[in-house]
């Protein structure tokens, strides 16, 4: 990953804090045909090894898993937000007019070699922690128990998981920290007054930075 020294992050608790914010991952690994990616929720134990581990799984049609190496690392990324930058919202412009565009985003790059498992009461304990987790919050959560459980057993032939113990992480958080305090203010107004949520959500990262 590419990380400037403005916009690096290095903190491990803000770095699962990114995760925990945008759990689908792009999951990335070689194949017999080159590299292979699947859109994936994954579920972070911050206490498990060093960095932490991720759990997810895969549909058993899918090839990827199956043309794993045990040898290669894979690598997860997290997209937390991103927002185009205008610029418009900056006030310099009007005084000297030397700014581009650019793109302000968050995001996180985890490594690390999976491991797959297909045994039944794990895959099971694996769906039910991912249910529970997603579901907090929501005044009646489904639970895996609410499904027929001859459904739920088809339903977990159908998939194989995966724990990625993370070997590798780092993160950039890119929100205009290298422009003046009158730019910074500008894109962050433009954007909390933005349509798409998720501009308004880089606003919204914005303004919990210190400066």
């Amino acid at each position: 990953m590419y990380q400037p020294k403005a916009f690096a992050v290095s903190d491990l608790a803000a770095l699962h804090q990114l995760i925990e914010q945008s759990p689908l991952a792009t999951l990335v690994s070689p194949g017999a045909n080159g590299l292979q990616a699947s859109h994936l929720p994954l579920l972070l134990v911050a206490q498990e090894g060093e960095f932490g581990t991720l759990y997810g799984h895969f549909a058993r049609a899918n090839p990827q898993w199956r043309e794993l190496n045990g040898d290669a690392q894979a690598l997860a990324i997290f997209q937390a937000g991103e927002a185009y930058v205008s610029p418009g919202y900056y006030p310099s412009k009007a005084e000297h007019g030397k700014v581009v565009p650019t793109w302000n985003y968050q995001a996180v790059h985890v490594r690390g070699r999976l491991e797959v498992f297909d045994e039944r009461q794990r895959l099971l304990d694996l769906v039910g922690r991912l249910s529970a987790h997603h579901e907090r919050g929501r005044a009646q959560p489904w639970a895996v128990s609410d499904a027929p459980a001859g459904y739920i057993d088809s339903m977990l032939r159908a998939i194989v998981g995966f724990a990625l113990p993370i070997r590798r992480i780092e993160g950039v958080r890119k929100l205009s920290q290298n422009k003046g305090a009158a730019d910074f203010a500008g894109v962050r107004e433009g954007l909390a007054q933005s349509s798409r949520a998720e501009e308004r959500r880089i606003a919204e990262a914005m303004a919990g930075l210190k400066r």
